[in-house]
């Protein structure tokens, strides 16, 4: 039995300039952090050779890889070379679909990190994130960015630049530890009670990217901004510059905001907060905030009636938290 455990993340500016349509003339730019919310993916050896896959209330039971369904696990299968005589189970400390936190991309890289680990082979990081990458954009075509890959992989503070022709640079952040535990502190992430597919919003904002291009640009230059501010010290201002991220990113596409998100921002903002923008490409799921210490109570009582996921900063990408293989006797 191997069990991989692989983190969400909360993308702090930036987001949108990893869409390749962006990229093919722009380096985009990001700062994203992964956060203690996990994806798991266990993976047994079974006494026959069917497949057993079961995830989100879900029970797949085939006799080839071929034949199954879940697309991010059948490529994830081919692409470590599985072929029969396993159970594959993954969970979720949140919602799977539509949360905004990088889930679809965190699952596929659980599944690659457990699946290579089940055939007997080490992979890095690197590896991991661009097979992620494979899996999503190239052989599934969704409409994604190379962001949520990279993250769940690698973990912690990442800078991230994105280049043409699929390149990514990934720069571990280095702040003092006083200012990250400042910055983890800030954070508040609320459910907005809806979950919604990205791959709309995301081909929508794909098709629009030349009429965004100068929003796009302030938003990639937003994220330096922010990795600036992060390095000297200076953590209220990344609040100030969720704020401005956010105003920028609901325009770059219809339904990326919705007015019972509106609601909630500004009663956020009324309250203390300093900023805040939606975890993922929007329309609901998860909003995050940066609450000053001391207006942290006002705010959660203005918010009382959402629900707050309490979280923590995660400084270690995907792992493979068991590894129990068969024995055998000599």
């Amino acid at each position: 039995m191997i069990i991989s455990q692989t983190p969400l993340r909360i993308s702090l500016a930036g987001g949108g300039t990893d869409l390749p349509d962006y990229c093919a003339k722009n380096d985009g730019k990001v700062l994203s952090c992964a956060i203690d919310k996990y994806i798991y993916v266990i993976i047994q050896e079974r006494f026959d050779d069917q497949i057993h896959v079961n995830y989100a209330r879900r029970k797949e039971v085939v006799v080839s890889v071929d034949e199954v369904k879940h697309d991010l696990a059948r490529e994830a299968m081919k692409l470590a070379g599985l072929k029969r005589g396993f159970e594959v189970t993954t969970l979720a400390d949140i919602p799977s679909e539509g949360s905004g936190l990088g889930s679809s991309s965190s699952l596929t890289v659980g599944m690659l990190n457990a699946f290579h680990a089940y055939a007997g082979r080490q992979v890095s990081q690197d590896q991991l994130a661009r097979q992620a990458c494979e899996i999503e954009i190239e052989r599934c075509g969704k409409p994604i960015g190379r962001q949520d890959q990279h993250i769940a992989a690698f973990g912690g503070i990442r800078f991230l630049t994105f280049r043409k022709a699929g390149k990514v640079d990934v720069e571990r952040v280095e702040a003092a530890p006083g200012s990250i535990r400042a910055l983890e502190n800030s954070f508040l992430l609320y459910f907005m009670d809806k979950t919604r597919s990205a791959d709309g919003l995301l081909a929508e904002q794909g098709r629009r990217t030349e009429k965004n291009r100068r929003a796009l640009d302030q938003i990639r230059d937003l994220a330096v901004d922010c990795r600036k501010a992060l390095d000297s010290g200076r953590i209220d201002s990344i609040g100030k510059n969720l704020d401005r991220n956010w105003l920028l990113k609901r325009k770059l596409a219809e339904g990326i905001t919705t007015p019972e998100i509106e609601s909630f921002y500004s009663k956020a903002k009324k309250a203390g907060a300093l900023g805040g923008k939606v975890t993922g490409a929007g329309g609901g799921g998860f909003f995050l905030l940066y609450v000053p210490e001391t207006h942290r109570a006002r705010v959660r009582a203005a918010l009382s009636g959402y629900r707050e996921l309490p979280i923590a900063l995660e400084p270690d990408g995907s792992k493979i938290i068991f590894n129990m293989k068969r024995r055998v006797w000599k």
